[in-house]
């Protein structure tokens, strides 16, 4: 009886959504198909489909600035994406769309808010 009730809380405690992307050595995937390729280092997350650059990441102190074409589009750091200076959303929530590290979901997802990816 114990197991039983030690299963039936660990299945509660899953989340109750599916990313769309999952992150995978580089790649981001959907339904087990590439879409997006990524190169992330200490200080930049590089965002590529079909070999062309849509937008990257760079770290300028403490900040993640995300660009596209060279403008900066939304900033991130400590959990909090920042779009004008004003809170956008959580990095957390970008993890429901995308499954991968903090830093590559917080990217990838100002791209898609933009349109760029």
């Amino acid at each position: 009886m114990k197991k039983l009730l030690v299963a039936a809380i660990a299945i509660a405690a899953l989340p109750a959504f599916a990313a769309d992307y999952k992150c995978n050595n580089g790649r981001v995937e959907k339904g087990g198909s590439t879409k997006f390729t990524y190169k992330e280092s200490s200080s930049e997350i590089v965002i590529e489909k079909g070999g062309s650059t849509k937008g990257k990441a760079v770290k300028r102190g403490s900040k993640w600035h995300v660009e596209i074409g060279g403008s900066t589009q939304a900033t991130f750091e400590n959990g909090k994406i920042e779009k004008g200076g004003s809170s956008w959303t959580t990095v957390s929530q970008a993890q429901r769309t995308f499954d991968c590290n903090a830093d590559v979901a917080a990217t990838l997802w100002v791209l898609e808010q933009k349109d760029a990816i």
